[in-house]
């Protein structure tokens, strides 16, 4: 009954039920989660996601929203119960409107995010959120989870993009408020429930987003550097030296930089010799001058060993393929073990120093392959675990690995979840880590705004 009311809604070629076509809508594309789903159903307007709600709460039935599918937690897999819906969010993606003027731009929560990018580009502006994914990933899931990337360090997360949203609360009623105000303090800030809520909360269907001026230029360098506690040093010293136009700062061990090369066809390393780190900057610094005496300097001191400046766009997207392909370059090799954890940037080497201590002592045949958003003290500390360990020692001693980084982790004032949110895998996590206040706190707002429960059952909280 509830599908032939939701196709109703939507027409019948938006609303998928065969096992082949909602497959892809209910495996994470990695592979590594598998749920079941009654149907997917991709509404076309606001309004269309309107009437599915309020027909799936007559029904009490689950309603999972997804955009790209491209997250790393399960946030947008169904439960393996085959009665949720898959709320898919695609076909939601018109540009409602830019404002070059005012530095913003409405999109619906089904815009690729490198649509909003080429967007805001043709308007003579910048949309500042950039991450691996941004080909596929859709600006509804990008809010959701309040992803990060690549240029934090200078712009923030999602949420520092947002200006206003539309969202469809779990009973259908709809709350709009895409003004583009900069300045507003009349009451509560309601659009920053949704941001990072992971679609527990409500469906974001549209949003205002802020733009920027496009930086005149951009310099890009890659350093080689020996230990990754001179990263901290190198960065604020770049930071004083450039006026703080520093836009990106990546950190890459040699182990990930060395998967890269082995396994990414065309891909070189710019310097003769290895490095036991390397850093990826990028500034928008008007001319090469201020960057290339700061590296200099850097060279001088003894906190870089190596450096190279691109010279044209060409060898700047040649440097950002090593940095983008290293998560594609794991898949080849061990087994690896994925932890997205932050720290203070202060503390970025008491972690590194004290974690690499603790892997030595207790898992000599584990090796670290560590990378990350160092400038915002974002790291991705990945280890590959040994061939030789069969899928018992594997489980076995990967959760001790783990805990051992999260306890570590919550020593120096970190988070076990720096940009990859929660979802359905690190919901024990949250439980197990999180403060109990707040986690009080979220359980009230959860049953304030879904009390039925069924907006992303199972996710979060």
């Amino acid at each position: 009954m509830l599908l032939e009311e939701l196709e109703k809604i939507v027409g019948p070629r938006a609303i998928k039920t065969t096992a082949d076509a909602v497959h892809p809508h209910v495996t994470e594309w990695r592979g590594q989660v598998e749920g079941k789903a009654a149907a997917v159903v991709q509404p076309a307007s606001t309004a269309e996601v309107v009437a599915v709600m309020r027909h799936c709460l007559a029904h009490s039935v689950g309603v999972v929203p997804q955009g790209g599918n491209t997250g790393l937690c399960a946030g947008g897999i169904p439960d393996e119960s085959g009665t949720q819906i898959v709320l898919s969010l695609t076909r939601l993606n018109r540009i409602r409107a830019i404002d070059a003027d005012d530095f913003s731009l409405v999109a619906e929560a089904g815009c690729v995010l490198s649509d909003i990018q080429d967007s805001a580009q043709r308007a003579g502006r910048l949309f500042p959120l950039s991450l691996g994914a941004e080909g596929t990933c859709q600006i509804g899931g990008n809010l959701a989870t309040n992803a990060g990337g690549i240029n934090v360090l200078r712009y923030g997360t999602a949420r520092s993009q947002v200006l206003g949203l539309e969202v469809v609360l779990a009973d259908g009623t709809l709350w709009s408020d895409l003004r583009t105000l900069r300045k507003n303090t009349a009451g509560y800030d309601l659009k920053q429930l949704f941001v990072g809520s992971e679609g527990t909360l409500g469906i974001i269907t549209a949003a205002s987003l802020k733009l920027y001026p496009r930086p005149a230029a951009a310099q890009t360098a890659f350093v080689a550097i020996d230990d990754a506690k001179d990263a901290v040093p190198l960065l604020a010293n770049l930071r004083g030296a450039l006026d703080d136009q520093v836009q990106a700062f990546e950190l890459i061990s040699e182990v990930a930089f060395d998967f890269v090369l082995r396994h990414v066809d065309g891909a070189r390393s710019p310097f003769d010799s290895r490095s036991p780190w390397y850093v990826l900057i990028e500034t928008t610094a008007a001319t090469t001058d201020a960057l290339e005496a700061s590296l200099m300097e850097a060279l001088r001191t003894g906190l870089a060993r190596d450096a190279t400046i691109a010279k044209s766009g060409a060898e700047a997207a040649e440097l950002w393929r090593l940095r983008h392909s290293i998560s594609e370059a794991e898949k080849h090799e061990a087994p690896i073990l994925k932890h997205d954890i932050s720290v203070p940037v202060g503390r970025m080497a008491e972690f590194l120093d004290r974690s690499r201590a603790e892997l030595r002592a207790n898992w000599p045949e584990a090796t670290l392959v560590a990378f990350g958003h160092v400038g915002d003290g974002n790291l991705h500390y990945n280890v590959a675990l040994p061939k030789t360990w069969d899928d018992a020692q594997r489980t076995a001693e990967g959760a001790r690995i783990t805990q051992s980084v999260y306890a570590l982790t919550g020593t120096c004032g970190g988070s076990f979840s720096a940009e990859h949110g929660v979802g359905r895998t690190k919901r024990d996590l949250l439980r197990t880590l999180g403060d109990p206040t707040g986690l009080d706190m979220m359980r009230a707002v959860k049953s304030a705004l879904d009390p039925r429960g069924i907006l992303n059952p199972g996710k979060v909280i």
